[in-house]
């Protein structure tokens, strides 16, 4: 029962490129970090199940399960990674400097798994008995389109769960959700001393761009939650593209929406409504109008604060729970049963930036966290 140092680990886990990125040229498989990652595991006495993700030949999920039994722990992140730029340092070598990590996934999330595992390897190393199992989850896809949670089926059964986001080490039992979408209108291009030639495009989504921001006045006067730093639902009008020439008419126009609903607000019915919302501005416009799903979404996630993982990762961490804007997996494990909360030692400031870096002196601490989370979870 034997695995590399921690920083041994971080440094093999950071040398792996596994990107995810919505265009294919860039997207790369998570094979290599899945197969490490079974490997330690095994090391450790682990069951290791390696899931294949549905639709995609080159992503896996691992499920290492050690000991039987219900009510367990999941110690849960995913292996991919964003794109990188503008790196000063190698992305893909972990370098320590100034009291930090350097290296791609360092902070966002693959230093959690090291982490992890030297933890689980220090209660076993204690002679602690597990009276429940402990799953080390890891993930495929976060990055894009959550098809490694997604794929998760009820095979998974614990009662706790904590996913290693970076969180700098505060327990985090709300987030936001996120949705994606387009509005596609088609009218009729004609020259532009008569418009009476054609139907213009670039008016239609003008009024509707009214009418969306008065519909997010009204979801900010409807929703807030002041455990947001921005309590409020947003909206947000990020792209819009019309027509080809001043003089003429627009025949196509397409505006990019991102809406960021709070916990108890459904993305179904968003989306519902915003098509709706479209549809009746442009009633009797003569204006077509299509749909697309820029991305499906993310549902809102909130652990209630009298749960038992929110009870003890604040008494473990002494703060109290929080809540952020940015969406993870939580979601998907709170579907299948489990109370779960979201603390990971790395920064969300650092998070998807050039140089991604790790403090050094949060390892141990989250270590200390894990170790003492799995002992209480089998008490």
């Amino acid at each position: 029962m034997k695995i590399p140092s921690t920083l041994n680990m971080i440094s093999d886990l950071i040398a792996i490129p596994s990107i995810s990125c919505n265009d294919p040229l860039k997207d790369q498989s998570n094979q290599t970090v899945i197969d490490l990652l079974a490997t330690w595991c095994n090391e450790l006495g682990f069951k290791c199940e390696i899931m294949p993700i549905p639709n995609y030949s080159n992503k896996f999920n691992l499920i290492a399960t050690l000991g039987i039994g219900n009510d367990g722990l999941v110690l849960a992140g995913h292996t991919d990674t964003v794109p990188y730029d503008n790196w000063q340092f190698d992305p893909f070598k972990l370098t320590e400097q100034d009291d930090r990590l350097y290296g791609l996934g360092t902070s966002d999330m693959k230093a959690f798994f090291a982490l992890a595992l030297t933890a689980v390897e220090q209660v076993l190393a204690n002679g602690i008995q597990l009276n429940h199992p402990i799953t080390i989850l890891a993930t495929a896809n976060e990055e894009t389109n959550m098809a490694g949670a997604k794929a998760l089926n009820s095979n998974l059964r614990a009662k706790y769960a904590l996913i290693g986001e970076p969180t700098g080490l505060k327990p985090i039992r709300m987030h936001k959700g996120i949705m994606m979408d387009s509005i596609c209108l088609h009218g009729q291009s004609g020259h532009s001393s008569n418009p009476c030639l054609g139907n213009n495009a670039l008016e239609g989504m003008y009024q509707v761009i009214g009418e969306l921001l008065k519909w997010r006045e009204q979801l900010q006067v409807k929703h807030n939650n002041s455990a947001f730093q921005i309590p409020v639902p947003t909206m947000n009008l990020g792209h819009i593209h019309g027509g080809d020439s001043p003089n003429r008419i627009c025949a196509d126009c397409e505006l990019y929406v991102d809406l960021r609903p709070l916990p108890g607000m459904n993305l179904t019915e968003l989306r519902s409504t915003l098509h709706q919302l479209v549809k009746n501005t442009l009633q009797n416009s003569g204006l077509d109008i299509k749909f697309k799903v820029l991305f499906d979404g993310i549902p809102a996630m909130e652990t209630p604060n009298d749960a038992e993982i929110v009870t003890i990762t604040e008494r473990l961490t002494n703060q109290p729970s929080g809540a952020v804007a940015y969406a993870t997996e939580a979601p998907y494990l709170q579907a299948l049963g489990m109370q779960t909360i979201v603390l990971g030692p790395g920064d969300i400031e650092q998070a998807h930036q050039p140089d991604e870096f790790i403090a050094t002196n949060r390892l141990q601490p989250m270590i200390d966290i894990l170790t003492q989370l799995i002992v209480q979870c089998n008490q």
